[in-house]
């Protein structure tokens, strides 16, 4: 019997995957390629933009969604990983898939594969390339979801790819440092295609794949940049210039930059994308993306953020700085046990008044007094525990007065739970 007779929820299709392959991450294109082959599928859209990066990418593929839909483009995107509906992973035309059309994607993909086990993120992947190819978009937006070089995505050649920002991450799997981080991540650049990198400090690796393959590099402070005015900006490309922009609707350091890698991107799609200022500007005001420095008003606020490694932090540092509050600032963190958490927190520590630590589900989860016994000696402030983000987010809320503010931090699996404690959705648009 196939899976697509077994199963008859997406609930059941997500459990039996997780169980399917031996590893939960294990890289590398081969397996990819060969049911993509079995599909007779080469592109998900006749252009293609990929970006990845160690911070920044959510950010940037939701600016190109929203300018290239204000600009009237059908689009396409596949992020990862989710707040709280896997569909929130594969949107089309600024929608979130179905259950029945990812059931059908993963019919066609159990179908093809064969004797082949794929990942839990390769089912993601193929999945999500065949709903794009079935829309008929004219734009596909791939998000990298792990690396670059052997990430399931790379198995799509892009018309022009994006690497946002070099940070540790991952270090498992990519490696220790930020040269070999970097150079897993330029993996996605392709011969004679655009590369745009987003942040001003570029490792040597990155610009050294560029050349060996030919990829014609644009890169942020040297090739494109932008201009900070009192009432918005302005972006300075390779050859344009797009002036008095409104700020962008999501908030956070990190930002401006990020819009102008979008329209760097951009720039470098032309002339088979054409996308005039005012659409630029009504994508600029229009986005939106759950889970990047949201504030949530009220008394107390509420700031949910998914940073979870060191840059991340202190981008949500310098943020939460120039925030005003006139009270504390209480922090519920979970965090995965892959992850730097001393660093994280460490990096915070100059901003939180409190500390929550809630535990998380998952096989690479850690609990909230794991967390505590790591961050407790390097934040300098009282480290409080809860068993679940809810718990956490409760126990927040108790102790808060109404000038406070509450920061939701450290994973995609903390600040999912915490919108939904909240009663706010995790898919954005």
């Amino acid at each position: 019997m196939t899976a697509s007779a077994q199963f008859n929820t997406l609930q059941h299709w997500l459990d039996w995957q997780q169980s399917l392959h031996p590893a939960s991450i294990d890289l590398g294109l081969e397996r990819v390629r060969a049911v993509l082959a079995r599909l007779r599928l080469a592109r998900p859209a006749g252009c293609v933009l990929t970006v990845g990066g160690t911070n920044g990418k959510g950010s940037v593929v939701a600016y190109l969604d929203a300018t290239l839909r204000a600009a009237g483009y059908g689009v396409g995107s596949f992020t990862s990983p989710h707040l709280i509906r896997y569909n929130e992973r594969i949107r089309i035309h600024g929608h979130s898939a179905s259950d029945e059309q990812i059931m059908e994607a993963f019919a066609r993909v159990d179908a093809a594969r064969g004797d082949t086990t794929l990942t839990f993120f390769e089912w993601n992947a193929l999945a999500a390339f065949l709903l794009l190819e079935a829309a008929g978009v004219d734009v596909a937006l791939l998000e990298v979801g792990l690396g670059g070089r052997l990430d399931a995505v790379n198995a799509v050649d892009a018309d022009v790819a994006a690497v946002v920002s070099i940070g540790l991450d991952h270090v498992d799997w990519l490696g220790p440092t930020i040269e070999q981080i970097g150079r897993e991540k330029a993996g996605i650049f392709r011969p004679g295609r655009p590369a745009v990198f987003g942040s001003r400090n570029m490792p040597w690796p990155v610009a050294q794949a560029a050349t060996s393959i030919g990829a014609r590099l644009r890169r942020l402070g040297v090739d494109f940049d932008f201009v900070e005015r009192p009432d918005g900006w302005d972006y300075i490309g390779t050859g344009s210039r797009r002036r008095e922009l409104p700020l962008p609707a999501l908030a956070g350091a990190a930002q401006l930059a990020n819009a102008a890698t979008a329209l760097a991107v951009l720039e470098a799609a032309e002339p088979g994308l054409l996308v005039p200022d005012d659409a630029v500007r009504t994508g600029l005001a229009n986005v939106s993306l759950a889970g990047r420095f949201q504030v949530v008003p009220g008394a107390p606020e509420w700031v949910l953020d998914v940073a979870h490694n060191e840059d991340a932090a202190r981008q949500l540092t310098q943020s939460l700085s120039v925030r005003p509050c006139t009270g504390r600032t209480i922090a519920v963190c979970g965090m995965l046990a892959d992850k730097d958490a001393a660093a994280v927190a460490g990096s915070m520590r100059q901003v939180v008044d409190i500390w929550v630590t809630v535990g998380l589900d998952g096989p690479r989860a850690l609990d909230a007094d794991g967390l505590a016994g790591r961050i407790e000696p390097v934040v300098g402030a009282p480290v409080l525990r809860a068993p679940d983000v809810a718990a956490g987010c409760a126990r927040a809320r108790d102790l808060a007065h109404p000038d406070d503010r509450i920061v939701v931090f450290g994973s995609f699996h903390t600040v999912g739970p915490a919108l939904e404690w909240l009663g706010l959705t995790g898919d954005a648009g």
